[in-house]
């Protein structure tokens, strides 16, 4: 498949060439991927696929899958794309992530590519990729990793021009180090904090974290949902490795095929049929909330569009 570089990415918008029309049924879509892989070179205690491996047969099968869904992305070019891995394990130590990432970086009907990683590979992969149609969305998990080493890689990133966000998780053992990340990434980097799971956090302990922060608020508490509108199902949709379509990755039900076309026709506004979403990546797309604005330009990434302020 032709994957040549976007020649008008870098060029001022009144300055690039407007894209050619697509079909009548072109399609504006942000696809949330999720394929087999589920093994991770991390052994994190709050995560259930720790330092879990992939047999042969299952890595084989997890590449043949992402191999199938981005060459299906390659070929959909009367559509408008935006492609985010959410990967079980960790993608980026497996080169057909990478690759992945450089090729839909580089397609014109591809608005951005981003993944979820724990930024454990180099980084000199990114070379090959279209700066402005790649970026990471990345989390940093103290006592997995040397601190020196992902600040270093953060850095290289910022070098390299990559779009990216650093992460972690707000347990009391992680406040140090995110502090620390806070005084030593670039000032344009967004530091995100989530709420551990299942963790109750005192208005004192929250305030602590706003403070690293101003978006924490949204994390703390689980968002009532259900009736809701969201735009998961419409504009929005989960893919996993057998190119079955769902509304998220947490509502089961599912809305067809993406091989065989069949989603297109299920795509329409709907209600959130779960009582809560306590998930960034779920509830991000709920129309009662701001974070469309908020994130304008960087949902996929989880970037500000401005450097943010405390959340009402």
């Amino acid at each position: 498949m032709d994957l040549s570089r976007r020649p008008d990415k870098g060029l001022p918008p009144t300055a690039r060439p407007l894209p050619a029309p697509g079909p009548p049924s072109g399609t504006d879509l942000t696809l949330l991927y999720r394929g087999p892989l589920s093994s991770c070179d991390f052994d994190c205690p709050y995560c259930p696929f720790a330092k879990r491996r992939d047999s042969r047969e299952q890595l084989r099968a997890d590449r043949a899958a992402l191999e199938r869904f981005t060459g299906w992305v390659a070929a959909q070019t009367g559509d408008r794309l935006r492609v985010l891995f959410t990967p079980w394990g960790e993608g980026l130590v497996r080169s057909w992530y990478r690759r992945a990432l450089v090729e839909l970086s580089r397609l014109p009907h591809v608005e951005r590519v981003a993944i979820q990683t724990n930024l454990s590979c180099r980084t000199e992969w990114l070379a090959e990729a279209d700066p402005e149609g790649v970026a990471l969305w990345c989390t940093y998990h103290p006592g997995q990793t040397p601190y020196e080493r992902f600040l270093t890689r953060c850095r290289e990133l910022a070098e390299r021009g990559i779009r990216f966000s650093v992460g972690v998780v707000g347990l009391p053992e992680h406040r140090e180090d995110a502090v620390r990340l806070r005084a030593e990434l670039p000032p344009h980097v967004y530091l995100w904090v989530n709420a551990a799971e299942g963790r109750t956090y005192t208005d004192a302990e929250a305030d602590a974290w706003t403070e690293l922060d101003p978006l924490f608020p949204y994390s703390r508490h689980p968002h009532r949902s259900a009736g809701l509108p969201c735009r998961t199902g419409e504009s929005v949709v989960s893919v996993d490795g057998e190119g079955t379509v769902r509304r998220c990755h947490f509502v089961r039900a599912e809305l067809g095929n993406l091989y065989d076309g069949s989603y297109r026709a299920a795509l329409r506004p709907r209600a959130c049929p779960l009582a809560v979403c306590d998930c960034h990546i779920g509830y991000v797309h709920l129309e009662t909330l701001p974070l469309y604005d908020v994130f304008a330009g960087g949902v996929l990434e989880r970037i500000p569009a401005a450097p943010p302020t405390t959340a009402a």
